[in-house]
């Protein structure tokens, strides 16, 4: 069926846009010496504002595309091997940070007497945006490292809280409940056995990882796996209804894990996620937003105190970190843990979809989601040029 002449117009326009923006908003950054993230989505919801930018089917999918693999990503960041290896001391510190920053979350929203989706919201971690502070600043920093110790703890928190609500909203508190978290608790078992039998198998048959990934590849068979396992684990969780972010993820882990030492797989899985499918994640993101809500009373004030109180949380657990950090690291956690972009947005869209939060309520956590990344990245900029 031949398409109408305005939709092939609106596409066409649509996607001149998209490549302009992913190719300019690095320049665009430069310039106003501000962080690419957030000014991709300072550019989306611009020109979705001027109209160039509309409800497209394709791009809503490959933004969750994108989404889906700056969380595998994330995952890759992740070396299980490292982190066992931390003192307990790191550990347990990292835990009471995630739970202090978890109380003074709860607590400020009681307080505030804030909506209690938003309540639920933060103290949520997602460690999205710290692949991208990694790819900046480098994974070797102390603080990166350390931040990804408890992000990694808080993202497998925050995915299977965010998990549970979304069965409680969708399920009740009904036997479909349990059959949904039994499906979840299955599976995070069925991914440590694998876990356990891979592990063992490449250490009795170490000769199948270069099967698996040859070092003389001239076909991309590294990338083709990688690509396999991030899909297969998305359509389980699709198969069970359960949240495809913990899937991608694990995919993500499972490729640090066994293929940590694949250094040139991990920049070009970087690459095409940084180049191209991660910025569409993030125009989309500015472009979801309306602009001409801006001056409706309340959608800053609120949007502000919901990002002022996220952050402060993080902040003043970040305390317990300063023995093995120092005040500056702690700091410079604190804010890269106060990011939770992906997952403030799929709750508020939850919550909105489901009618359980009004359209006010919807538009201060967007708007909060991005001030978030707007204060943490660039107060990281000036405390990393000052540390300098």
């Amino acid at each position: 069926m031949k398409l109408p002449l305005a939709v092939i117009h609106s596409n066409i326009t649509l996607i001149l846009t998209l490549s302009l923006l992913i190719w300019g908003s690095p320049f665009v950054a430069k310039f106003l010496r501000m962080p690419i993230p957030p000014v991709e989505i300072i550019l989306g919801a611009i020109f979705a504002y001027i109209g160039f930018i509309g409800d497209n089917e394709y791009f809503d999918l490959i933004a969750n595309v994108g989404f889906l693999y700056l969380l595998f990503l994330a995952g890759i960041e992740v070396d299980l091997k490292q982190i066992t290896k931390e003192p307990k001391e790191v550990i347990q510190k990292s835990i009471l940070f995630l739970l202090l920053m978890i109380l003074f979350s709860i607590s400020s929203g009681l307080i505030f007497g804030l909506h209690t989706i938003v309540i639920i919201s933060m103290p949520l971690i997602s460690i999205g945006l710290l692949a991208s502070l990694s790819k900046v600043y480098g994974k070797e920093q102390s603080w990166i490292r350390l931040a990804l110790i408890a992000g990694v703890l808080g993202e497998i928190g925050s995915i299977v809280a965010l998990t549970i609500f979304n069965a409680i909203i969708t399920a009740g508190f009904g036997f479909a409940l349990l059959i949904k978290l039994g499906y979840l608790i299955l599976f995070i078992l069925s991914v440590y056995l694998i876990y356990r039998l891979l592990y063992l198998l490449f250490w009795w048959f170490p000769e199948l990882k270069n099967t698996l990934m040859p070092k003389l590849d001239t076909s991309d068979q590294d990338i083709r796996l990688s690509m396999a396992l991030f899909f297969i684990l998305i359509a389980v969780m699709l198969s069970l209804d359960l949240k495809l972010a913990l899937g991608a993820f694990i995919a993500g882990v499972a490729i640090s894990a066994f293929f940590h030492h694949e250094k040139v797989l991990e920049e070009k899985l970087s690459s095409l996620g940084f180049g191209f499918l991660v910025p569409l994640f993030f125009i989309h993101v500015g472009a979801s937003f309306d602009l001409t809500a801006l001056p409706l009373d309340g959608v800053i004030s609120g949007a502000l105190l919901i990002t002022t109180l996220m952050i402060a949380s993080r902040i003043l657990a970040a305390v317990t970190l300063k023995s093995i950090s120092g005040s500056k690291d702690a700091l410079l956690i604190a804010l890269s843990l106060s990011m939770p972009l992906t997952l403030l947005v799929a709750v508020a869209t939850i919550g909105y979809e489901t009618k359980l939060l009004d359209l006010l309520t919807y538009y201060q956590l967007i708007l909060a989601s991005i001030f978030e990344i707007l204060i943490s990245m660039l107060s990281i900029k000036l405390l990393q040029r000052k540390k300098a």
